[in-house]
């Protein structure tokens, strides 16, 4: 359901189109001055002023919390730039892969972000961003610099961003252009108060773009006060158990950094490891600041402040804070962290002091009749993307509050398809709400590749001692008393732990923990010898045909690797002996019919190279590889569910990879569900066959 919020979007968006549908971009673009495409540049900046106001000559935007992003695109290279030319084109890669697809010569301004499900953005977020299971990233573009070899810097503003509207690929939510609004910039900056937004922005439409200029056609309203601060040293006080109490903070005035306080708030303990990580390099003996500050100086807030260390680091790290107001002196009140800043060089940070809007705006009568009421939708529900990004070879990564290790990520698993253990580990993150049930309450036995398809790999059942501590096992006792355990399937981390540990395939029992003998489906194997594959098709097709005639529901998926499955639903009320008796005796009939090239025969040197059908993996404890489970074979191939309509002459093993099997799933869903549903009624069924299976 939309939000009225998004309703009234919507409405303003329409009005400000229509102006915009008057402004010939192309004879905007025909008659621009031609011009290679620009480098070393850096973004045109914002005036900080203390109020918002209401101009006609003023288009307002909402002032976004995160990093300051050029995109320079020409040719398919991409460069991702902050405003200091640092690149942002590994760390925000699925920005940076998004647009190399992009068939066009162009360079963008914006701000990359991370939205909550609200549609807000937070900087704290976006610090602590590693992959896509970290949040919603989006670059939200407002600003056109360059297109097809023509400077665009020197028309109106809102010249420029109509050409961008028109220009800018659709379809994909993670770039988008930036909302303008051209109602009432007081009624805009009270919304963005009451949305907990940064601030708002107030640009003049007739601006030109002037680059690593402050002007004053563009103004910046904070609704919370927030200052960059050098972050140069840090403090712990005696007898905590915390890796550091509080930031020591510093601002440069006249070439001379300035104590403006401490911060001690804000800061997780995993946020504190980071920061201690990161400081290690910076450790110095010798204070940065001109008046080095006493720490354990009693205030009137703490008259008796515990009693600390300081440590002091080389000027050269960059942070955020949040705070209530400014002291007489200088010192921040009620500072919060909000994260480090690596798009800013610490020399770069003064005091930021918001200019009377009076001196930077004369003030006309409003004539836009606009009223915002909110200026942001949340994102919309995306499928999953990435759990790991694609830069660091060994991760840390938090899953159901739980953090894993995944290493060696850049080893290559399929070398004929290029495809890593980083690759296989975000499949199966990607596809988990799709793989999990039919993991879920099952032992697992784990087929491993440590070191990819062909290299020496191993079933490994028993996990007694290796599992971490928060996995569900399975006991069970071996022939010789030994007392060994199962790795259950039941969540998203078991799944990526296993698969971490080299498991490729996903290989779970056919009945559940609370219910070990009894199977919740019946699977014939269609298993070929020197069979073609359009004779396991004919085969499946025989299976589906006598169970159709027995009014019996089937549901087919390929092995991902020579043969097909095709599983019966049985719902856990029968036991794996009346689930074998059952599948003996279909496959017999089946057999009868294609007498060529089936067989029956356990033993292989029986069966002449005809197709094994294969009813004896109903048994307990046997397994095969589950729905949507990625196998070790060249291809990276996947155990796909099929309709029964695609099982006929031309379907392959290979239309159905690691490389397109979410976009199935996007548009198929899952066709297996009905396969963990009530389940036929064996008894009924066998009655009815009784003259079929005689």
């Amino acid at each position: 359901m939309r939000s009225k919020i998004a309703d009234t979007l919507d409405k303003i968006t329409q009005s400000n189109t229509t102006q915009e549908e008057k402004i010939d971009t192309k004879a905007l673009l025909k008659h621009a001055p031609e011009a290679p495409i620009p480098t070393g540049l850096k973004p045109m900046l914002a005036t900080l002023v203390d109020k918002p106001f209401d101009d006609a000559d003023w288009q307002y935007e909402v002032k976004w919390d995160g990093f300051r992003t050029l995109a320079f695109i020409q040719q398919g290279e991409v460069e991702l730039l902050s405003r200091n030319n640092k690149s942002f084109s590994d760390k925000f890669y699925p920005i940076h892969h998004l647009m190399q697809a992009w068939k066009m010569n162009v360079v963008l301004d914006g701000e990359i972000l991370v939205l909550n499900e609200k549609g807000i953005s937070k900087f704290g977020e976006l610090q602590n961003w590693r992959s896509e299971a970290d949040g919603a990233l989006v670059y939200y573009v407002f600003d056109l610099l360059w297109y097809e070899g023509k400077n665009l810097m020197e028309l109106p503003l809102f010249q420029r961003q109509a050409i961008l509207k028109d220009i800018l690929p659709k379809g994909d939510d993670r770039v988008r252009i930036g909302q303008v609004f051209t109602a009432k910039g007081t009624s805009f900056y009270q919304d963005a108060e009451k949305l907990q937004l940064e601030g708002i922005m107030a640009k003049r439409r007739s601006s030109t773009y002037t680059p690593d200029l402050r002007s004053q056609d563009w103004l910046k309203i904070k609704v919370h006060q927030r200052q960059e601060v050098v972050i140069a040293g840090y403090t712990k006080n005696e007898g905590t158990s915390k890796l550091f109490s509080s930031l020591l903070l510093g601002v440069y005035e006249k070439g001379e950094l300035q104590f403006v306080g401490k911060v001690g708030t804000g800061f997780t303990k995993k946020v504190q490891e980071e920061l201690i990580a990161l400081f290690k390099p910076y450790l110095t003996k010798k204070s940065a600041f001109k008046v080095i500050p006493d720490i354990n100086k009693p205030s009137r807030f703490r008259p008796d402040p515990p009693k600390a260390e300081a440590f002091w680091l080389k000027p050269e790290l960059v942070g955020e804070v949040a705070f209530t107001e400014i002291t007489s002196d200088g010192i921040f009140r009620q500072p919060s962290f909000q994260g480090m800043r690596s798009d800013k060089k610490a020399i770069e940070i003064v005091r930021e002091v918001a200019q009377p809007t009076a001196k930077a705006v004369k003030v006309k009568a409003v004539t836009a009749s606009e009223a915002f009421a909110g200026a942001l939708t949340p994102p919309e529900v995306r499928e999953r993307r990435t759990l790991l990004n694609p830069t660091n070879d060994s991760q840390v990564r938090p899953v159901c509050g739980h953090d894993i290790k995944f290493g060696n990520l850049s080893k290559v698993y399929w070398p004929e398809d290029g495809v890593t253990k980083r690759d296989m580990l975000n499949y199966y993150y990607q596809i988990a709400d799709y793989i999990l049930p039919y993991l879920k309450d099952r032992p697992l036995s784990l087929n491993r590749f440590p070191n990819g398809i062909h290299g020496t790999s191993f079933y490994q059942k028993n996990v007694k001692g290796k599992a971490p501590e928060w996995a569900q096992t399975f006991p069970y006792t071996t022939s010789d008393g030994q007392h060994k355990e199962f790795l259950v399937g039941n969540d998203e981390d078991t799944l990526l732990w296993a698969a971490t540990s080299g498991c490729i395939e996903m290989n779970p029992w056919f009945s559940r923990t609370h219910s070990p003998d009894n199977p919740d489906y019946c699977v014939i194997d269609l298993d070929p010898d020197k069979n073609t594959f359009e004779q396991v098709i004919e085969a499946a097709i025989e299976v589906k045909k006598v169970l159709d005639a027995l009014g019996v529901p089937t549901y087919p998926k390929t092995s991902g690797s020579t043969g097909l499955h095709i599983y019966i639903p049985l719902g856990a009320k029968y036991t794996y002996d009346e689930s074998q008796d059952f599948a003996r005796k279909l496959v017999h009939v089946v057999n009868k019919q294609l007498p060529d090239f089936t067989s029956v025969e356990r033993i292989i040197a029986h069966r002449n190279g005809k197709m094994y059908l294969d009813f004896l993996q109903n048994r307990p404890g046997a397994t095969i590889a589950g729905p949507y489970s990625l196998r070790p074979k060249i291809g990276a191939t996947v155990s796909m569910p099929l309709h029964w309509d695609e099982v006929k002459p031309g379907l392959t093993m290979r239309d159905f990879t690691i490389f397109n099997t979410v976009e199935r799933l996007k548009t198929e869903g899952d066709l297996f569900k009905a396969v963990l549903g009530e389940g036929v009624d064996l008894e009924r069924t066998l009655k009815k066959a009784e003259s079929l299976f005689s």
